[in-house]
């Protein structure tokens, strides 16, 4: 009977510590990255085309499946996703230059202009570039497939606050 009163006694006391940890234990304390959270506004202006073709008298410019307004809403929301801004401020105007290739395929993402710690930012957009599996209908010259730049012009604004 000793051992019976002996083991509910260690059990409630176990419970009743358990309890008091979790109620009365400070949180207070917390990491300083953890309070400090990053707003971030983009407005994405209209893409322009640019073709490398001298004497053309026929040119249509790139387009994509669902047109530009539909990729313009469509890149905003993955930036909301995927952009990691607890590491980075952006502040600015930049520019992307999307490479696409006489098959329609983007054979290249540049981003511009570079300052200090922009190459993260830019493999970020890369990224996000890439998972938007939209089909490239390539620009043509005279009715003939060409190679064509794409530039996306965006204006980027962060607001950093302590929470």
């Amino acid at each position: 009977m000793k051992m019976v009163i002996l083991f509910f006694g260690l059990l409630m006391a176990n419970f009743c510590l358990a309890q008091y940890d979790v109620e009365d234990r400070d949180d207070t304390f917390m990491n300083e990255s953890s309070n400090n959270k990053n707003i971030l506004k983009i407005a994405i202006k209209e893409p322009f085309f640019q073709v490398a073709v001298r004497n053309c008298n026929d040119f249509k410019a790139a387009d994509i499946e669902g047109g530009i307004p539909a990729y313009k809403e469509m890149l905003r929301k993955n930036m909301y996703v995927y952009l990691n801004t607890d590491f980075y401020v952006l502040n600015g105007d930049f520019t992307f230059t999307l490479t696409i290739d006489e098959d329609g395929k983007v054979t290249g993402i540049e981003g511009s202009p570079k300052v200090a710690n922009s190459q993260v930012f830019f493999d970020d957009m890369k990224y996000i570039m890439r998972r938007i599996k939209k089909n490239w209908m390539p620009a043509s010259c005279n009715g003939k497939p060409v190679a064509s730049q794409v530039k996306i012009k965006m204006n980027l604004t962060s607001i950093a606050t302590d929470l």
